[in-house]
């Protein structure tokens, strides 16, 4: 299971109407792909979902999961923060055994391959 928090959702409500698309249809599109320094990366688009996508809904605000991605994101928290590092979505992911500085690519915790 993926969550959304409360934060995440709020923000990705109005960056959706921000950019004139629909709050209904359109959402966050997560998925993960290899590469990023530290070996698989998260992918994020403003889009309408795809054919099998996952769909993960709070507060009015849509979370899509690329199907073959669900295996590295069971479990994790997509979370919004605005702080001195920066703004922008966060993946809490529990089986990711380091990540980037960043916070864009990680690394599989042992026994997962990528």
């Amino acid at each position: 299971m993926i969550e959304l928090s409360s934060a995440a959702a709020a923000q990705l409500h109005l960056l959706v109407a921000e950019k004139g698309l629909d709050t209904a249809s359109d959402g966050l599109r997560l998925a993960v792909e290899k590469g990023g320094c530290a070996g698989l990366q998260y992918a994020m688009t403003i889009s309408a979902p795809q054919p099998g996508d996952i769909t993960v809904e709070r507060d009015g605000a849509r979370l899509f999961v690329d199907p073959a991605s669900t295996e590295w994101l069971d479990g994790c928290v997509i979370d919004y923060e605005d702080g001195l590092s920066g703004a922008g979505f966060r993946v809490n992911n529990p089986k990711a055994a380091r990540s980037c500085g960043c916070g864009t690519s990680f690394e599989p915790a042992d026994g997962e391959s990528a």
